[in-house]
């Protein structure tokens, strides 16, 4: 049946437009953000999608978008800090739907923002058990069903600040740079064996969390602003946009990248 609207709010219907069109694709920290908008547009590029998130309440929830507009998807309930919960997402995506061809790997946390000093090992393990071990752990299982398919792509889920330093976010921004090495790394692993991966980084985006920032403090909108040469932020949609191109053949030639999606951030 032909799908048509828009993935903004998730309502209505979409129209496939065929740049994942019968492949499996899997998006973790799908259930709120940029992982929800990214799955939505999965569906509308004509994947079966398949959304892991810790919360259940807002994966199925995404689920409901992706069904109700005419798409394919299945929730699977996935905290990528541990292995186990890992390989059973992978291992259940090819129960339901035979094999992988693309993962956006984007489940991250933040914490609050303090000097380095200050930061707790609470904390600091936190941010890398997800934000790091996360995206290696989901290679780590992703990876071999790609192999068994002779291709596969992957896009893991950096930022700005893993090109850049950021003041009070020493635990982040080590993540962050740690998956770009990471990304390299297994690009040159698997250059060969048809399998690309790349990652995105994006500039502050108007994410649930970032409108809740805005809203409660005046002027945080234009103090965030002025850190983007283009004086606006990212959108959800922008993010998801340069995510399905990563995973999709247009960017057949294209492994081993750091793409910003900053509005000049890095340029600077």
């Amino acid at each position: 049946m032909p799908i048509s609207g828009s993935i903004r709010q998730g309502q209505g219907k979409f129209t496939v437009t065929g740049r994942l069109e019968n492949k499996v694709g899997l998006v973790t920290g799908a259930g709120s953000g940029i992982g929800k908008v990214s799955a939505l547009a999965f569906a509308r590029e004509g994947a079966k999608v398949v959304v892991a998130d810790t919360i259940a309440e807002d994966g199925e929830d995404t689920v409901n978008s992706i069904r109700n507009a005419g798409g394919e998807a299945s929730f699977i309930r996935t905290d990528v800090s541990k292995a186990s919960e890992v390989e059973s997402m992978v291992n259940k995506t090819i129960e339901t739907y035979g094999h992988l061809d693309c993962a956006y790997n984007n489940a991250g946390v933040v914490i609050s923002p303090r000097l380095t000093p200050e930061t707790s090992e609470e904390d600091w393990d936190h941010v890398i058990n997800v934000n790091l071990k996360g995206v290696w752990l989901c290679m780590k299982y992703e990876i071999p069903q790609m192999i068994k398919s002779g291709r596969g792509a992957i896009v893991n889920a950096s930022s700005m600040v893993g090109l850049i330093g950021l003041p009070k976010r020493s635990a982040y921004a080590a993540s962050k740079h740690g998956v770009i090495g990471l990304t390299k790394v297994a690009a040159l692993e698997y250059a060969n064996a048809g399998i690309r991966v790349n990652a995105i980084c994006p500039a502050v985006v108007r994410t649930p969390l970032v409108e809740s920032i805005i809203k409660s403090d005046p002027e945080a909108e234009s103090q965030l602003m002025s850190m983007i040469p283009m004086e606006r932020l990212g959108t959800l949609e922008e993010i998801a946009e340069v995510v399905v191109w990563l995973l999709s053949d247009a960017s057949s030639f294209v492994t081993g990248h750091a793409m910003a999606v900053d509005g000049g951030v890095v340029a600077k």
